[in-house]
């Protein structure tokens, strides 16, 4: 059984597997991402605060998931790309994901398990995005519409503790 988040892994955007412990002792911030989406743009903000706190702790992960409104077609190369050149990404990307149904990623079926949504466990929109404490012990989930900018409280108290 999964006691943390960092006891999981997953494949990275260039195919790598990477174990979430390499993380340990640092905040992640988790997100599942689109390129298409109308919450698209919150890739600036992901950037901003990973440029902000990552010297302190922070680190962002974005998951892309094609699951909701088939607004993330591309392949992780083309992902990669477009993050890249648009929003100047410098945070780990992931391979494509499933973040509901009998195809969830393990590292989201532990977050939706330790951080459930006010209407259920499931992932609602791309653009969710879970603050884990460094730790693991303590997860907080953000909604889509949840500006990046406005996770800043929660991020420094993490940070802090």
């Amino acid at each position: 059984m999964t006691k943390t988040v960092f006891d999981l892994h997953a494949i990275d955007n260039s195919g790598r597997d990477r174990e979430l412990a390499e993380y340990r002792g640092k905040v992640l911030l988790i997100v599942n991402t689109a390129s298409k989406c109308g919450f698209t743009p919150q890739y600036k903000g992901l950037e901003e605060l990973n440029r902000k706190y990552r010297d302190q702790g922070l680190v962002v992960i974005g998951f892309p998931c094609d699951q909701f409104g088939h607004q993330e077609p591309g392949d992780d190369a083309e992902i990669k790309s477009f993050c890249e050149l648009n929003f100047g990404v410098s945070f780990p990307l992931m391979s494509k994901i499933e973040v509901n149904g009998n195809r969830t990623h393990p590292v989201f079926a532990h977050l939706k398990e330790q951080a459930p949504g006010v209407l259920g466990n499931a992932i609602k929109w791309n653009f969710t995005k879970f603050l884990v404490s460094k730790d693991g012990s303590n997860a907080i989930r953000f909604a889509s519409d949840t500006e990046p900018a406005e996770l800043s409280t929660d991020i420094e108290r993490f940070l802090a503790s």
